[in-house]
């Protein structure tokens, strides 16, 4: 229980920051659960289910002020769903996992620390192009989401952005929705292997942080210390936790 009483806090202010951009936290929690060394087949578990408790109370919000556009995301969703359900039944030896999941960090550290670089202004969106794009994107991310445990919401963000799909938080409420469906599949996938928590007590407190951080971060800003900053703190985190897991293969 020991474990717990760091990662409580700790949970609480990534869902915190994460939801106040739309997102889950998913890549963050995976790197610290590894970094605390939990069982690798309880972090996917875990991670997925943070996502949904995180993103549920913002997707709320969106709905409710009328900024999800289900054309935008839904291209990207109708192969994601299927996918990270596949994605989460798959077994698959630590090595592989370890693997799939340092390079999932690493690219999502990489992407977050140049991240402003991403940013586009926003352009007019065309149905055909969303659809020829979403439909692929989206199988790979949900395949992702499911097998390690990353919502892929952080990788959805910043492509939206780029091509300059949606304001905002327009783009936001699109990666909260994303996230949900693929963590929900994903975590239902997972669910089909007979894998057990450890502690059912400790993750329970991590479930209330990570909901405690998550109403705090969609209604709130992060307050003075600049997002990029924050964004930079978390993206160095993540790669520790990437170069750790690529230390063990060496």
């Amino acid at each position: 229980m020991e474990v717990f009483i760091t990662l409580i806090p700790l949970f609480f202010v990534t869902a915190w920051v994460y939801a106040s951009a739309g997102l889950g936290g998913g890549s963050t929690y995976l790197a610290l659960l590894f970094l605390f060394q939990f069982p690798y087949t309880e972090i996917p578990k875990v991670a997925l289910l943070c996502n949904l408790v995180v993103v549920s109370g913002g997707l709320y919000h969106y709905i409710r002020t009328k900024n999800l556009s289900l054309s935008l995301v839904l291209p990207f969703c109708v192969t994601s769903i299927p996918f990270s359900y596949l994605g989460g039944r798959m077994v698959i030896p630590k090595e592989y996992f370890l693997a799939l999941l340092g390079f999932s960090l690493l690219i999502a550290g990489l992407r977050m620390f140049f991240s402003q670089s991403l940013i586009s202004k926003e352009r007019n969106v065309e149905k055909q192009k969303i659809w020829w794009m979403g439909l692929p994107v989206g199988a790979g991310l949900g395949f992702l989401s499911g097998l390690v445990g990353i919502g892929g919401g952080i990788f959805l963000a910043p492509l939206l952005y780029f091509m300059g799909w949606g304001s905002p938080k327009q783009i936001a409420a699109s990666s909260s929705f994303f996230i949900f469906v693929n963590s929900l599949f994903g975590l239902m996938g997972q669910w089909t292997k007979e894998a057990a928590f450890m502690e059912t007590s400790g993750f329970l407190f991590l479930l209330l942080a990570v909901f405690l951080g998550g109403q705090v971060g969609s209604r709130l800003s992060v307050g003075k210390l600049s997002p990029f900053v924050l964004q930079r703190i978390t993206s160095l985190l993540i790669l520790a936790a990437a170069g750790r897991i690529f230390w063990k293969f060496l």
